[in-house]
Protein backbone atom coordinates (compact mmCIF):
# COMPACT_ATOMS: atom_id res chain seq x y z
CA UNK A 1 0.00 0.00 0.00
CA UNK A 2 1.22 3.23 -0.68
CA UNK A 3 -0.68 4.59 1.50
CA UNK A 4 -2.85 7.93 0.22
CA UNK A 5 -6.88 7.93 -0.25
CA UNK A 6 -7.48 4.09 -0.02
CA UNK A 7 -9.53 3.91 -3.19
CA UNK A 8 -7.56 5.89 -5.43
CA UNK A 9 -4.46 3.73 -4.24
CA UNK A 10 -6.09 0.31 -4.89
CA UNK A 11 -7.01 2.17 -8.77
CA UNK A 12 -3.68 3.34 -9.41
CA UNK A 13 -1.66 -0.01 -8.15
CA UNK A 14 -4.00 -2.03 -10.40
CA UNK A 15 -2.62 0.29 -13.39
CA UNK A 16 1.24 -0.24 -11.98
CA UNK A 17 0.61 -3.80 -11.74
CA UNK A 18 -0.24 -3.94 -15.89
CA UNK A 19 3.30 -2.12 -16.45
CA UNK A 20 5.49 -3.32 -14.41
CA UNK A 21 4.37 -7.15 -13.96
CA UNK A 22 7.19 -8.60 -14.08
CA UNK A 23 9.17 -6.57 -11.38
CA UNK A 24 5.76 -7.55 -9.20
CA UNK A 25 6.22 -11.07 -9.88
CA UNK A 26 9.84 -11.29 -9.24
CA UNK A 27 9.19 -9.70 -6.04
CA UNK A 28 6.51 -12.23 -5.25
CA UNK A 29 8.60 -14.99 -5.89
CA UNK A 30 11.05 -14.12 -3.38
CA UNK A 31 8.40 -14.18 -0.71
CA UNK A 32 6.85 -17.75 -1.86
CA UNK A 33 11.07 -18.86 -1.61
CA UNK A 34 11.22 -17.11 2.03
CA UNK A 35 7.29 -18.50 2.90
CA UNK A 36 8.55 -21.88 1.46
CA UNK A 37 12.24 -21.69 3.40
CA UNK A 38 9.92 -21.08 7.23
CA UNK A 39 7.58 -23.76 6.46
CA UNK A 40 7.84 -26.22 3.40
CA UNK A 41 6.01 -26.33 -0.12
CA UNK A 42 2.94 -27.55 1.47
CA UNK A 43 0.30 -24.10 1.25
CA UNK A 44 -2.24 -26.79 3.82
CA UNK A 45 0.59 -27.11 6.18
CA UNK A 46 1.82 -23.51 5.76
CA UNK A 47 0.01 -20.61 6.86
CA UNK A 48 2.77 -18.15 5.41
CA UNK A 49 3.06 -19.20 2.26
CA UNK A 50 -1.29 -19.35 1.53
CA UNK A 51 -0.89 -15.92 2.62
CA UNK A 52 1.61 -15.75 0.00
CA UNK A 53 -0.38 -17.03 -2.82
CA UNK A 54 -3.28 -15.07 -2.48
CA UNK A 55 -1.47 -12.19 -2.10
CA UNK A 56 0.18 -13.11 -5.87
CA UNK A 57 -3.45 -14.69 -7.01
CA UNK A 58 -4.47 -11.09 -6.29
CA UNK A 59 -1.62 -9.18 -8.52
CA UNK A 60 -2.87 -12.09 -11.30
CA UNK A 61 0.29 -14.26 -10.86
CA UNK A 62 -0.45 -17.37 -13.51
CA UNK A 63 -1.40 -20.47 -11.21
CA UNK A 64 1.56 -22.38 -12.83
CA UNK A 65 4.60 -19.62 -12.12
CA UNK A 66 3.13 -20.12 -8.81
CA UNK A 67 3.51 -23.73 -9.06
CA UNK A 68 7.02 -23.02 -10.72
CA UNK A 69 8.00 -20.95 -8.15
CA UNK A 70 7.11 -22.61 -4.90
CA UNK A 71 9.17 -25.72 -6.86
CA UNK A 72 11.92 -23.93 -6.94
CA UNK A 73 12.54 -22.64 -4.03
CA UNK A 74 11.72 -26.39 -2.52
CA UNK A 75 14.34 -27.53 -4.63
CA UNK A 76 17.58 -29.62 -2.92
CA UNK A 77 20.25 -27.40 -5.24
CA UNK A 78 18.01 -23.84 -4.17
CA UNK A 79 20.05 -22.45 -1.09
CA UNK A 80 19.06 -18.67 -1.87
CA UNK A 81 18.48 -17.12 1.47
CA UNK A 82 17.16 -13.78 2.13
CA UNK A 83 16.03 -11.82 5.19
CA UNK A 84 13.13 -9.84 6.03
CA UNK A 85 14.11 -6.09 7.23
CA UNK A 86 11.96 -3.23 8.03
CA UNK A 87 13.25 0.70 7.89
CA UNK A 88 11.32 3.36 9.52
CA UNK A 89 11.35 7.10 8.85
CA UNK A 90 10.04 10.28 7.24
CA UNK A 91 9.36 11.32 3.78
CA UNK A 92 8.94 14.12 2.12
CA UNK A 93 6.72 16.80 3.94
CA UNK A 94 7.44 14.78 7.26
CA UNK A 95 4.80 11.97 6.10
CA UNK A 96 5.81 8.48 7.89
CA UNK A 97 7.18 5.74 5.92
CA UNK A 98 7.86 2.01 6.76
CA UNK A 99 9.30 0.10 4.47
CA UNK A 100 9.26 -3.63 4.03
CA UNK A 101 12.60 -5.51 2.29
CA UNK A 102 13.53 -8.71 1.75
CA UNK A 103 17.34 -9.03 1.15
CA UNK A 104 20.60 -11.42 0.71
CA UNK A 105 22.88 -7.79 1.61
CA UNK A 106 21.40 -6.30 4.40
CA UNK A 107 24.55 -3.10 4.29
CA UNK A 108 23.55 -2.98 0.11
CA UNK A 109 19.75 -2.63 0.64
CA UNK A 110 20.13 -0.28 4.42
CA UNK A 111 22.51 1.88 1.49
CA UNK A 112 19.71 1.89 -1.24
CA UNK A 113 17.20 2.90 1.53
CA UNK A 114 18.80 5.83 3.33
CA UNK A 115 19.97 6.65 -0.23
CA UNK A 116 16.23 7.10 -1.61
CA UNK A 117 15.17 9.19 1.60
CA UNK A 118 17.94 11.41 1.40
CA UNK A 119 17.79 12.60 -1.95
CA UNK A 120 13.81 12.85 -1.93
CA UNK A 121 13.98 15.33 1.06
CA UNK A 122 13.50 12.68 4.06
CA UNK A 123 14.92 10.92 6.95
CA UNK A 124 15.41 7.37 7.74
CA UNK A 125 15.03 6.70 11.07
CA UNK A 126 15.06 3.65 13.85
CA UNK A 127 12.83 1.33 14.59
CA UNK A 128 9.71 2.54 16.30
CA UNK A 129 9.82 5.87 15.66
CA UNK A 130 6.57 5.88 13.39
CA UNK A 131 5.16 2.18 13.70
CA UNK A 132 3.00 3.68 16.42
CA UNK A 133 1.33 5.75 13.92
CA UNK A 134 0.13 2.54 12.29
CA UNK A 135 -1.64 -1.30 13.11
CA UNK A 136 -0.68 -4.41 11.46
CA UNK A 137 -4.22 -5.51 9.95
CA UNK A 138 -5.32 -7.88 7.24
CA UNK A 139 -6.45 -6.58 4.30
CA UNK A 140 -8.94 -7.99 1.60
CA UNK A 141 -10.30 -5.57 -1.43
CA UNK A 142 -12.64 -6.81 -3.81
CA UNK A 143 -14.13 -5.51 -7.01
CA UNK A 144 -17.99 -4.94 -7.15
CA UNK A 145 -18.12 -5.40 -10.41
CA UNK A 146 -16.27 -9.30 -10.19
CA UNK A 147 -19.19 -10.73 -8.21
CA UNK A 148 -22.91 -10.98 -8.44
CA UNK A 149 -23.30 -11.37 -4.62
CA UNK A 150 -24.74 -8.41 -2.87
CA UNK A 151 -23.44 -6.27 -0.45
CA UNK A 152 -25.33 -7.72 1.96
CA UNK A 153 -24.09 -10.95 1.15
CA UNK A 154 -20.66 -10.22 1.13
CA UNK A 155 -21.08 -8.35 4.39
CA UNK A 156 -22.40 -10.96 5.85
CA UNK A 157 -19.95 -13.55 4.90
CA UNK A 158 -16.68 -11.70 5.66
CA UNK A 159 -18.51 -10.49 9.33
CA UNK A 160 -19.15 -14.01 10.58
CA UNK A 161 -15.84 -15.68 8.96
CA UNK A 162 -14.22 -12.64 11.44
CA UNK A 163 -13.96 -9.63 10.09
CA UNK A 164 -13.46 -6.75 12.15
CA UNK A 165 -14.63 -3.78 9.64
CA UNK A 166 -16.48 -3.89 6.00
CA UNK A 167 -15.73 -0.31 4.20
CA UNK A 168 -17.86 0.08 1.06
CA UNK A 169 -17.47 2.81 -2.08
CA UNK A 170 -18.43 2.74 -5.38
CA UNK A 171 -16.30 0.06 -6.97
CA UNK A 172 -14.87 -1.71 -3.97
CA UNK A 173 -15.54 -3.46 -0.61
CA UNK A 174 -12.63 -3.37 1.75
CA UNK A 175 -12.48 -5.78 4.48
CA UNK A 176 -10.10 -5.75 7.74
CA UNK A 177 -9.35 -8.35 10.03
CA UNK A 178 -7.12 -9.03 12.63
CA UNK A 179 -3.72 -10.93 11.31
CA UNK A 180 -4.72 -14.02 13.68
CA UNK A 181 -8.42 -13.92 11.43
CA UNK A 182 -7.20 -13.20 7.95
CA UNK A 183 -6.18 -16.37 6.73
CA UNK A 184 -9.63 -17.72 8.07
CA UNK A 185 -11.86 -14.71 6.21
CA UNK A 186 -9.68 -14.88 2.90
CA UNK A 187 -10.52 -18.76 2.37
CA UNK A 188 -13.88 -18.33 3.52
CA UNK A 189 -14.63 -15.79 0.55
CA UNK A 190 -12.39 -17.63 -1.85
CA UNK A 191 -15.08 -20.43 -1.37
CA UNK A 192 -17.54 -18.21 -2.12
CA UNK A 193 -15.93 -17.84 -5.43
CA UNK A 194 -14.33 -14.00 -4.49
CA UNK A 195 -12.00 -12.49 -6.27
CA UNK A 196 -9.73 -9.73 -4.80
CA UNK A 197 -7.83 -7.07 -5.83
CA UNK A 198 -5.85 -7.06 -2.45
CA UNK A 199 -5.66 -9.44 -0.22
CA UNK A 200 -2.35 -9.32 1.85
CA UNK A 201 -1.56 -8.11 5.75
CA UNK A 202 -0.72 -4.94 6.17
CA UNK A 203 0.77 -1.64 8.21
CA UNK A 204 -2.31 0.48 8.38
CA UNK A 205 -2.09 3.86 9.34
CA UNK A 206 -4.20 4.92 12.69
CA UNK A 207 -4.77 8.43 10.68
CA UNK A 208 -3.58 10.43 7.79
CA UNK A 209 -2.03 13.49 7.00
CA UNK A 210 -3.64 15.40 3.76
CA UNK A 211 -1.33 16.95 1.23
CA UNK A 212 -1.61 18.84 -1.46
CA UNK A 213 -1.34 18.64 -5.16
CA UNK A 214 2.29 19.62 -5.07
CA UNK A 215 3.45 17.39 -1.88
CA UNK A 216 1.36 14.51 -3.42
CA UNK A 217 3.73 15.06 -6.61
CA UNK A 218 6.72 14.76 -4.18
CA UNK A 219 5.50 11.83 -2.23
CA UNK A 220 4.57 9.81 -5.42
CA UNK A 221 7.89 10.39 -7.06
CA UNK A 222 9.48 9.10 -3.89
CA UNK A 223 7.45 6.49 -3.42
CA UNK A 224 8.07 5.17 -7.21
CA UNK A 225 12.03 5.50 -6.34
CA UNK A 226 11.77 3.33 -3.59
CA UNK A 227 9.31 0.74 -5.31
CA UNK A 228 11.87 0.33 -7.85
CA UNK A 229 14.53 -0.73 -5.59
CA UNK A 230 14.77 -4.87 -5.89
CA UNK A 231 14.55 -5.88 -2.44
CA UNK A 232 11.59 -3.59 -1.56
CA UNK A 233 8.61 -5.19 -1.55
CA UNK A 234 6.33 -2.90 0.09
CA UNK A 235 5.90 0.71 1.53
CA UNK A 236 3.55 2.20 3.95
CA UNK A 237 2.36 5.47 4.83
CA UNK A 238 0.19 7.40 6.33
CA UNK A 239 -0.81 10.47 3.72
CA UNK A 240 -3.79 11.17 2.17
CA UNK A 241 -4.11 13.44 -1.15
CA UNK A 242 -7.01 16.48 -0.92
Amino acid sequence: MSGHSKWHNIAAKKGKADAARGKIFTKLGREILMAVKQGGPDPSANAKLRDVVAKAKSNNMPNDTISNAIKKASGAGNTQTYEEIIYEGYGPCGIAVIVNASTDNRNRTAADVRHVFDKSGGNLGTIGCVSYMFERKGVIVIEKAATTLSEDDVMLIAIDAGADNFDVDDEYYEITTSPENFSTVRETLEKNNLTFVEADIQMVPNMYTKLDAQATEKMENFLEKLNDLDDVIEVYTNYQEE
